[in-house]
């Protein structure tokens, strides 16, 4: 399988897909994490001029609120939702935070992410990366999972091309051995886009009506290159950013696309699919192969449970009378 090239899993869009395809978004709501900046701000600025209301999640408020103030003075509606994805104890704030908010969301992006970091740990000692591109988001899904199903929602991850390159270090996960800030990198966004593909398996085995993509935004002009690398990586991404990267509205097309349109398919991975994925128009994107073995999968599923102490089963046995998976 390591052999076979990454390819679509699915041929369910025509490429080229752009908000200017989008309904009326009306009555949604949309909770979005590190929404206060890059692609995450962005979309959250393209859904609400659509007509949904935003749930800007952020760690550091006052960011947060003034991404909040951009979009209602420009006509949107949105509410700061403090959030810390490398706490555990600030996600559960969160989704209490949320319910006390509203009791339905439409849908749940998992935009938030950090990259190429030195190695540092999240407040619950957690691999900083992982922990809070993938183990946090886990947490706040499975928290928040019932108001995604009672509007019959869904929910979209952000991973990269970098999937590509990663390895999911089941035994290691915390990269206690041999860590460098590239390989836990593209191990937290083969773990985004693993979860995601498991989360559709899931919630198709258990009769769920919520549905979860996972999206790419190409190589976009963001401040994840600018507050995660150091040194020579720094340096380098001064100058990609300028000669390859494209801007990071066109980074936030993908997600807005598996947020709203009704030709993405369940279990899709969309996103640029110019040159090398990099940019260009957005549609089915590759997946390599190493992100579809469901046994890994299952195996990262169970990890990452015990990680932040909390079963999804307890969702999942109740659907449709399930004995749970």
């Amino acid at each position: 399988m390591s052999k076979s090239k990454p390819k679509p899993l699915f041929n369910s869009v025509e490429p080229g897909w752009t908000p200017d395809q989008m309904g009326d978004q009306s009555g949604k709501i949309i909770l979005i994490t590190g929404g206060n900046s890059g692609i995450g701000f962005e979309a959250a600025r393209i859904l609400a001029k659509a007509g949904a209301h935003i749930l800007l999640g952020a760690r550091t408020p006052s960011k947060g609120e003034a991404a909040v103030d951009d979009i209602r003075k420009a006509g949107g509606q949105a509410d700061l939702i403090h959030l810390d994805l490398a706490d555990l104890e600030s996600i559960r704030q969160a989704a209490n935070n949320v319910r006390a908010k509203t009791n339905v969301l439409d849908v749940m992006i998992n935009n938030a992410g950090i990259m190429q970091t030195p190695k540092l740990t999240t407040k619950d000692g957690f691999e900083l990366q992982l922990g809070t591109n993938h183990l946090g988001h886990f947490l706040l899904n499975g928290l928040l999972y019932p108001l995604v199903e009672a509007a019959r929602g869904r929910i979209v991850t952000v991973s990269s091309i970098a999937h590509k390159f990663g390895t999911l270090k089941l035994n290691d996960l915390m990269l206690e051995d041999g860590y460098t800030p590239s390989i836990a990198y593209g191990q937290s966004k083969l773990a985004n886009l693993v979860y995601a593909l498991e989360l559709q398996r899931r919630l198709e085995a258990a009769g769920s009506p919520v549905t979860s993509y996972a999206v790419h935004p190409g190589y976009s002009d963001t401040a994840l290159q600018s507050t995660g690398p150091t040194g020579l990586l720094s340096l380098i991404y001064k100058l990609t950013n300028k000669l390859v990267a494209q801007p990071s509205e066109y980074g936030a097309f993908p997600t807005v696309m598996a947020a709203t349109s009704d030709d993405v398919k369940p279990g899709g991975y969309y996103g640029p699919t110019g040159w090398q994925d990099t940019r260009g128009p957005v549609g089915d994107a590759a997946v390599h192969p190493k992100a579809l073995s469901e046994r890994r999968a299952r195996l990262l599923w169970e990890l990452s449970e015990g990680y932040v102490g909390f079963d999804w089963d307890t969702h999942f046995a109740a659907e449709d009378g399930n004995e749970g998976l």
